[in-house]
Parts: structure tokens; sequence; C-alpha cells
């Protein structure tokens, strides 16, 4: 009976043993086809977030082909004005513009590479020598500041007999197209003292006198500066306004800083329609540039003195 008993038990056993590894190879065999139906579903179907993830992605696509193809349109457009503008300052001067982007990469490639060069004590050196260069300097203009503040609170109204504006509508700093200095004659093809700045306006532009004063001079006729307006301002400044094309101010008149006094032209000795203006200070002509300080702001004046220095020839 012992001996049925012992063999009963090692069935049972056996049988559960069975049913144990049946189960544990069923759910082996129920994951791995989970995961078969899942990699397979994963491969064929998308699911809702990566159906929008994938719409989404396709859309900036497209709307990146659409702006780089809007790039190349727009790069394209603008070589040809930059050839077009190239071609007629060849026709009209027989020389190269300067090209400011050119040279202001060339000198921030040279100063990147004239700082790989040097040791990160040489640099902290710098730095240092730099930064006590801007706190002087700083300092000075500080001091500078305080120095015209009290100079204008003195001066009173005389301020409004300084020429202080330009004499043309410039907002885009575009139009200023030869400056004070050495500039190349446009008939001579001779380098000559250039005493005022040109203003490539079209004819007909209205021109303002640039302070308060008193007409001078009107000249309807004159063999190189064409119809002319010289403005008295007191104080030992003039101004010169040439090349009209009409005057609306007679001699001994009084105007105001902002009147419009004529019409730019072509007339005199000029290559094409223009305004040419001076600035003269006791009896000497100076930059005009230095004397646009009410409406220009420091960046502006910077960018100016840029154009100024690209020695552009003149238009007179």
């Amino acid at each position: 009976m012992a001996g049925k008993k012992d063999l009963e038990q090692l069935r049972r056993r056996r049988r559960r043993k069975q049913r144990l590894v049946r189960a544990t190879v069923g759910a082996f065999a129920w994951m791995g086809a989970a995961m078969l139906y899942y990699i397979g579903f994963s491969l064929f179907f998308d699911t809702p977030d990566e159906y929008e993830l994938k719409h989404s992605t396709d859309r900036l696509r497209r709307e990146y082909e659409e702006l780089a193809a809007r790039y190349d349109t727009l790069s394209r457009v603008l070589d040809h004005v930059v050839d077009r503008d190239r071609h007629v300052f060849r026709a009209l001067f027989e020389s190269d513009p300067y090209d400011f982007d050119a040279e202001y990469e060339r000198k921030k490639a040279a100063t990147y590479e004239e700082a790989f060069e040097k040791s990160t004590r040489q640099l902290a050196l710098d730095l240092r020598e730099r930064l006590a260069m801007l706190e002087s300097g700083m300092q000075l203009l500080g001091d500078s500041y305080l120095d015209l503040q009290t100079r204008i609170d003195s001066a009173g109204t005389r301020n409004n007999n300084i020429p202080a504006i330009q004499p043309v509508i410039n907002k885009q700093l575009t139009l200023l197209t030869a400056s004070y200095g050495m500039r190349i004659h446009p008939f001579y093809k001779t380098l000559q003292s250039h005493q005022g700045v040109d203003y490539t306006v079209p004819e007909g532009s209205s021109v303002f006198a640039t302070a308060d004063g008193t007409v001078k001079e009107v000249a309807d006729r004159n063999s190189t500066q064409g119809r002319t307006v010289v403005i008295d301002h007191g104080n030992g400044y003039e101004t010169s306004y040439a090349h009209l094309s009409r005057i609306d101010v007679r001699k001994g008149q009084q105007v105001r800083r902002g009147d419009i006094i004529a019409l730019s032209g072509d007339t005199g000795l000029s290559l094409a329609p223009h305004l040419h203006y001076e600035v003269r200070h006791n009896g000497m002509r100076v930059d005009p540039i230095h004397y646009f300080f009410m409406e220009l702001s420091p960046t502006e004046y910077q960018r100016m003195i840029r154009i100024a220095q690209s020695g552009m020839q003149a238009f007179d």
C-alpha cells in the first residue's frame, strides 16, 4: 500500500511540474506573439501621436523648402541689383564701388586669427587694458558731455543758429554719395578737394535750411555751382546749397531751421541731379557731416562716417 501511495504522489508531482512548464512556455509564447504583433503594428501603422509628429515634420519640411526657394530667388534678385549698381557706378565714375562688407569681414577674420595665436594670459592682459581704456574714455566722454551741456545752456537761443540737420530728407542715410575731402572730379577725372557733401536726390526734391539765419546770396546763374543759396547764420556760420532747380527765398529774407528754401536740380557743372551742401565756419569750409548731430543717433553717425570714408567720386 505504501508503494502505491508513493507512486501516486510521484505522478501528481510530475503532472504539476508538466502543467507549470506548459504554463511558462505558454506565457513566453504569448509574450513573444505580443512583441511580434507590436513590432509588426509599429512597422505598418502609426499611433495618433506618431502620426501627428510625422505630418508635422512633413509640414515643416515643405515650409523649409518653400522658404529655401524664396531665399534663393531673393538672393538672385539681390545679386542682380548689386551687379546692376556696380555697372552703373563703373559707367558713371569709371571705378569700382567700395565694398564695406568685404572689408569688415576681412578685419573680423584678422582679429580672430590674432586672438587664436595669443595665450590665455595675454588675452586677459589685453582685456584688462581695453577695459582701462574704455573706463578712461567714458570719463573723458562724461566730462565732455558736461562741458557741452554747459555751453548749450549758456548759448540759449543761439543754438538755433548752428547748422544741425541735413538739408534733405535722408532717414535711411542712403542719399549721401560724396563726402568732404579729396575726391575724383567727375569731368576732369583728377583728384580735387571736395569741400562739401553731395546728396543724390531726384530733381525737384525739397531743400531745407539747416539753421536759423538770413539769406546772404541768391545766384540764379553760376558757371559751376548753378542756382545757389547762401545763408548767414551768425556766430561765424554760413551754409551753401548749390545746383538748385528753383529758389524759393530772396536775399535778406529771414529763414528758420527746417524751412523749405529751394528745390534740388542739375544746374551748373553737375554730373547728375543732386544737392551740393557746404558748411562754413569763420570763412573756412568744414565737414558738414559733423553738423548733423540734431537728427543722427550715435549709431547713425558712425554709419554716416563709414559712408563718408568710402572714397566715392563727387558729382560736381
